[in-house]
């Protein structure tokens, strides 16, 4: 099959995804400031610069999107239809980087936790990350 749109066009639209400050990192942020807990945006002093950062519990937590960080079983994670050699390996550098940063920021004393794009609209899932956090409250 191909696609609907010419090269230039696809190209500009894959340009036009952000990396930061989307709408499923907006919502997580949003709901973990209300609850009263602060962190850190994106530190990039750290592997993988995680989204959100709580240095005092050495939490890092990275809001993943489902489709370029392959959501196992997500719906979201479909893999297009063209250029597939491209695109495989594509997501399987992405999942090898993800999975080193972890291996990266748990060797250095970090817990580390990960939300999906399509669970990060869903209150429940961020309330269960909310908890999870506290869980690893010194106090």
């Amino acid at each position: 099959m191909t696609d609907i749109v010419n090269k230039a066009t696809r190209s500009r639209m894959m340009a036009a995804i952000k990396g930061s400050n989307t709408k499923p990192e907006l919502d997580v942020r949003r709901y973990l400031h209300a609850t009263g807990l602060r962190f850190r945006v994106n530190d990039r002093r750290l592997p993988g610069s995680p989204d959100l950062v709580f240095p005092a519990l050495r939490v890092a937590i990275f809001v993943h999107g489902c489709f370029w960080h392959r959501h196992p079983g997500c719906v979201k994670a479909a893999m297009p239809s063209t250029n597939i050699a491209f695109w495989d390996t594509k997501f399987a550098v992405n999942v090898s980087r993800d999975r080193k940063h972890e291996e990266e920021l748990t060797a250095k004393g970090w817990r580390v936790m990960t939300i999906w794009e399509c669970e990060a609209t869903d209150p429940l899932h961020v309330d269960q990350l909310f908890w999870q956090i506290v869980a690893t409250s010194p106090g």
